[in-house]
Formats: structure tokens, sequence, C-alpha cells
């Protein structure tokens, strides 16, 4: 974690700096808030801001959210005053540290406030295996297009890729590219010369040279403009940028890390996202699954969550009882494990006795989690309850049988559904239509009977057409 000390470095605010370094931190200074944010203008970026509270807090926020610069801010004090501290925490800043500094408090808020600590938690095999090519392509430098439904955990893996990377030691800096105006962005990215457009009273290091060595991360990069797409695809290709308004190219040595929660190659075919950009930034796909995909994951994450919010809140760590957890395991989680995740500090919260039981576990409006889905079952006339017996009753059928015996069930089952089309079955299927034949003319050489293309009559062999 980048930590940016400001103001005059006495003896307590050193000891302070001191531990905040024994716990991992990159420690820079500087004495007045003017030349915090001008080191942070010049791409010299921090992750927390520890400052003074005899300095002007206030001002400090605002200069640096009149330049789109947001970084948290701690406000600390030697001499513990009450009205100090207050005025510091009305003015913007997150906490207080009072000084002399105490080691749990330091690790304490460096963690809470920095939010560093981001574990990405799984047991579940979907999950496990996205993970698995994770670790495969972590070292490498080529770049990686995470997608996956919103709240599924997509910059979480980026964080992960990037703390196993060789650039590990190097800055990792996320772009929201949704939510910035588009207007905005040019400069957020790549930065603008002193004169550049009105309002640019200096010159401003985008994000692509605040990453230089490390990991830059363009979350939600469907949402950006096809204009400054073609900007951003010579910067990739080339490894050079053009600050706004500057008239000689700037390198760059960074690696690409882009999320989208929407389907970029259906974007391509609606012309609102460039082909040849999805090619250089797809070069390794990592798909995750959504929550309700992985279920083996719900009560693991549930667990950290519980441990986390309870030491955030100060209270007793609870177990979750039996019916918590089947509530839990019953829900769709639509808003995925970002909902989860809201549903268990809520219940950390409200949860009374030894236990956290399905009451305490709420969604957003209020209704007890157990009660909207026994709610859904109800309304939709036991649904849930008949899904669940005939996927008991599909898993048992599939006991005794071998994965060979599995896959060609699997095959001839998906063909029939595509009424014998074998380019659709090979879609679904996820393999090559190659694959495919090659598989349909191993089981019709064993006497199979094989589906022919869009008659929905079984032959004994493959058939001429591979629609």
């Amino acid at each position: 974690m980048r930590l940016l000390v400001v103001g005059r470095l006495s003896g307590q605010l050193a000891a302070a700096v001191k531990m905040a370094m024994a716990h991992g931190a990159k420690v820079q200074h500087v004495e007045r808030t003017d030349q915090a944010t001008e080191q942070l203008r010049r791409g010299q970026g921090a992750d927390l801001l520890m400052v003074d509270y005899n300095l002007d807090i206030a001002g400090l926020i605002a200069a640096n959210d009149a330049e789109r610069i947001h970084v948290p801010v701690v406000a600390c004090g030697v001499d513990n005053d009450p009205v100090k501290a207050a005025a510091a925490i009305r003015a913007g800043a997150k906490e207080f540290i009072p000084l002399p500094p105490e080691a749990d408090l330091i690790a304490a808020v460096l963690s809470a406030v920095a939010d560093d600590e981001r574990p990405l938690i799984s047991a579940d095999p979907s999950m496990q295996a996205v993970v698995k090519l994770a670790d495969q392509v972590a070292r490498s430098e080529a770049s990686i297009l995470i997608t996956g439904e919103s709240g599924v955990g997509k910059e979480v893996m980026a964080r992960y890729l990037h703390v196993n990377s060789k650039r590990a030691e190097r800055p990792f800096i996320s772009v929201n590219c949704a939510a910035i105006p588009d207007n905005l962005l040019e400069s957020e990215l790549f930065g603008h010369e002193k004169g550049a457009f009105t309002g640019a009273v200096a010159r401003r290091i985008g994000k692509f040279e605040e990453a230089d060595g490390g990991t830059l991360l363009l979350d939600e990069i469907s949402e950006m403009d096809a204009r400054l797409q073609a900007k951003l695809l010579r910067a990739i290709q080339e490894r050079i940028i053009d600050r706004v308004g500057g008239t000689k190219p700037v390198p760059v040595n960074i690696r690409i890390i882009a999320t989208s929660n929407r389907d970029l190659a259906k974007a391509v075919a609606e012309g609102t996202f460039r082909e040849d950009l999805l090619y250089r930034l797809n070069v390794v796909n990592l798909r995750l699954p959504a929550l309700r995909e992985r279920p083996g994951d719900v009560a693991v994450l549930a667990d950290h969550f519980v441990k986390k919010y309870a030491a955030a809140n100060g209270v007793p760590v609870r177990p979750l009882s039996v019916d918590a957890r089947r509530a839990l395991a019953a829900h769709r989680w639509p808003g995925n494990v970002r909902e989860l995740e809201n549903a268990m500090h809520r219940a950390v919260l409200l949860a009374v006795g030894p236990e956290i039981d399905a009451e305490a576990i709420r969604l957003p409006d209020g209704q007890p989690l157990m009660g909207a889905v026994a709610g859904a079952e109800a309304g939709q006339g036991g649904l849930a309850a008949r899904a669940a017996q005939t996927a008991d009753a599909v898993s048992r059928a599939y006991v005794g049988q071998t994965v060979a015996q599995m896959e060609k069930t699997l095959i001839l089952d998906t063909l029939t559904h595509c009424l014998g089309n074998r380019t659709h079955a090979a879609n679904i299927l996820g393999i090559s239509i190659r694959t495919l034949r090659n598989k349909l003319n191993e089981y019709a050489d064993e006497g199979t009977q094989i589906i022919a293309p869009q008659t929905g009559i079984a032959t004994g062999g493959y058939g001429a057409s591979a629609a």
C-alpha cells in the first residue's frame, strides 16, 4: 500500500510512519497540502493520505476533487484535541489516529481505510478452475479480459493477478471507465499538459503513466467511447501515449487487465466496440461464474464476511445457524458476491443471541432472506423443490457411468436438442465442429444411431450435412 504523509515529521508522526512501513506500507512525505496535491497530479500516486489535523484537510480534499483525484484521508494529531479531531472528520477524513501511535491501531486503520485485504476466496470447482487458469497466466505479460456479471468479483480477480505477477512490487492502478464522463476520461487515462483546455492549470499525469512498471485495470471497458478506443488501441500496441495537448509521445511499461459485464463480441457486432481492440485485450479470457453457478462458494464467502464485519464493527463473531445456511444456499443472489457481502454485513449488525439465524439475513428492503425464498417457491407452485428433486434424480442416473459414457450421453442429447444442427450443438458444448464430427463418427462406428441434420430422424451414420 502507498501512503503519503502530509505534515511536519515530528517525533510522534515519524513513529507512526515507521509502524506503517513495518506493516508493508510504502511511504512518501510532504509538508504542505498543496505539495500533496501536486505530487498526486504528477502521478506519484497514493492509496491513503495521513494528514496532520492542524492542516487544511477540507482544502486538500477539495483541491484533489478538482483534479478528479480521490484518495482517502486519515487525520492524526499529537495533542489529541477532540474539537480538532471532530473538525477533521467533518472535513472529510475517514478516521482519526491519536499520537503517540499504537501499532494495532495503525494496522487496523491501514487495512480498513485502504481496503487492501481483498482475498480471493473460493471452494467451488467451477471457480477453482478459473483460479487455476489465473495462476497459469499471472506471471505472463499477456493482456487479460475478465468477464462476468456485475458483482462477481472481477476487480478482486484483477488484484489477484497483479499480486501474483512479476509486477507485484509496482503500482496497481484502477480506472472505472463507466464512472468518468467521456470528455474527462481521455485526460484521466493519458494526462494533459498545462493549458491543454480550460481548467488545465498544470500538467497532470494520467493513469497510464501512474501505472508505469505495474498493472493498469480498465474496469468496465465496454463503456468507453469509440473515439477513445482508437487511442487506447495505439497505446496498447505501441506502449506509448500522448498527453492531451502534448507535443511528444511518452513511453509506458504496463500490463493491461480489462473487465466487462457485457458481451463484447455482441458489442463488436453492434458497432459500439472495436474488434481490433477486443483482440488486443482478450489474449486470455477469464470468465467468472455467477454466484448461483458456484454454490460451493456461498458458505465460505459468508463465513469470511461474518468475520470481516464482526471485526470492523467490534462485535463478537457468531456462527451461522443451520437455517441461515439453508437460506443462503437457496437464494439466487442476483447481485452476486457484492449482494452476499452486503447481506452478511447487515446480518452481523442485526443478529442477536449466540448464532446468526435466518431472520437476521435480510434483503435491502428489510425482508428476511428465508421469507423471500419461501415466497418465491410458493408463488411458483413449489417449482424450486421440484427442480431440486429432478436434479437429484438426474444425478443419480449418472452414478456408475464412466466419463466416456457421460460425455457420449451429453453430446447426443445436445444434438437432439438442436434437431441435428452440428454447428449449434458444438457451440453449446463449447467444442469445435471438428471435434464434434470426430465424436459422432466414432459413435456411428460403434453402431449408435445419430440424428441427421435438421430432420430429427436418427440414421446409422454421421450424415452428409454438417449444418
